[in-house]
């Protein structure tokens, strides 16, 4: 006779016992982590409010009815409708316990020494560890008094049981005492580690904005000085070739021209602090811009040599910026405090990187060009903006009395 039974290949295997226990975890685990979000998202109240009534079912539920604190150690009765009364007052105020903290240690304390007055035995007298821990962890304000009166409340319980006849031993009390203010402190150091890293939170919320507030300002700077200061110099010029149609016109339309930059680079910064706009980041300047860069302080009435070796690496887009804007602020600081005086810009382009020097010949005058003021971050922030890729800067005046800036721009991340 022929079985028409299906039987498993003599190859396969089961798998074993360990396997099959963790897939079966693996396949509850997103209901779990489904059960554990829908709890936090209730309201402390609610949370709280489950976690009471749920002290107050165990404390009436075998065996663990029969388990709890004793204290005054007094001849133990059933419990009646008092001791039911002073279970529930042990348990169901924790609803309570972050909201009204120094309410719920009350009416657990309260529930407590009748427990032990009468002599009952439940596992609700666990709820006055939790409303002491509570108290230390959330109580705000009156923290010494809650702690005062709490003592002296213990104290008094103390007198009663002693003259009710409590066999405790006479260290029996302040041992107690020492538990009690154990989860008390318990609850003060969570409090304490909790606004610990609140504060360090904080902190670092204050330094990113205030890092990014100095970001925008250096751009700001870096964009608007140089365009600014080369209009109010161009329209400084106009008052003395008003004779000239012609140069009044060419100033003019250098004004213009310089206006429509700024306007244009304001736009593209913008687009880079503003992550919604997602502007592209070649649009920023770089070394290719320089030469534009030169004729517009050429056309402010700047005397300018470019002076290129070698050829450009790729720096990246934020060592371009850098590099871009070191030759700006130099130019503009010629434009401010050297009007007129020639200027030597030059980029050696090498495989490691780019040097850059910007030699202004001496001024007439050290006071920067009528209406035109100096706020002091440029060059400061351009230091920061070099040594933050690795490189290096620095500017200060020159044997012949001019200005010198310099500065190293390596390519890749900074040693």
């Amino acid at each position: 006779m022929v079985s028409r039974g299906t039987t498993a290949a003599p190859d396969a295997k089961e798998p074993p016992m360990g396997n099959r226990y963790a897939a079966r975890v693996l396949l509850r685990l997103p209901w779990t982590l489904d059960l554990v979000a829908r709890w936090q998202r209730r309201g402390i109240t609610a949370r709280d409010g489950m976690i009471a009534l749920l002290y107050a079912v165990l404390g009436f539920l075998p065996p663990l009815a029969e388990i709890g604190s004793r204290l005054g150690e007094l001849p133990a009765r059933p419990l009646d409708a008092l001791g039911v009364a002073a279970g529930l007052a042990m348990t169901l105020p924790l609803v309570l316990r972050r909201t009204r903290p120094e309410t719920a240690l009350a009416l657990v304390a309260t529930g407590f020494a009748v427990q032990e007055l009468r002599g009952y035995v439940t596992f609700a007298s666990v709820g006055l560890l939790v409303a002491l821990y509570s108290a230390g962890a959330y109580q705000r304000r009156l923290r010494r008094t809650v702690a005062a009166v709490a003592t002296a409340g213990y104290a008094l319980l103390t007198a009663a049981l002693i003259a009710a006849g409590s066999p405790t031993s006479a260290d029996g009390f302040p041992l107690f005492y020492l538990a009690l203010a154990g989860a008390w402190l318990v609850g003060a150091w969570a409090r304490w580690s909790r606004a610990s890293e609140a504060e360090r939170r904080r902190l670092a919320a204050r330094t990113a904005l205030a890092a990014e507030r100095e970001r925008i300002a250096r751009e700001l700077h870096d964009v608007v000085t140089h365009h600014v200061t080369a209009m109010v110099v161009q329209a400084g010029a106009a008052q003395f070739v008003a004779s000239s149609e012609e140069k009044v016109t060419a100033n003019l339309a250098a004004i213009g021209e310089t206006g429509r930059r700024a306007l244009g680079e304001l736009r593209d910064l913008l687009g880079v602090l503003d992550p919604a706009r997602r502007a592209p980041m070649d649009r920023l300047p770089t070394l290719a811009q320089v030469p534009d860069l030169v004729e517009q302080s050429r056309a402010a009435g700047q005397p300018i040599e470019l002076v290129e070796r070698g050829d450009r690496p790729d720096l990246g887009a934020g060592r371009e910026l850098t590099a871009y804007r070191v030759v700006q602020e130099a130019l503009t600081n010629a434009l401010k405090y050297a009007t007129g005086r020639p200027t030597l810009v030059r980029l050696d382009h090498r495989s490691e990187g780019v040097d850059i020097e910007i030699t202004t010949s001496a001024a007439t005058t050290r006071r920067p060009a009528p209406g035109v003021g100096g706020s002091g971050r440029g060059l400061a922030g351009l230091r920061d903006r070099v040594e933050l890729f690795g490189g290096e800067f620095d500017a200060g005046p020159a044997p012949d009395g001019g200005f010198t800036v310099r500065a190293r721009i390596p390519i890749g991340d900074p040693a």
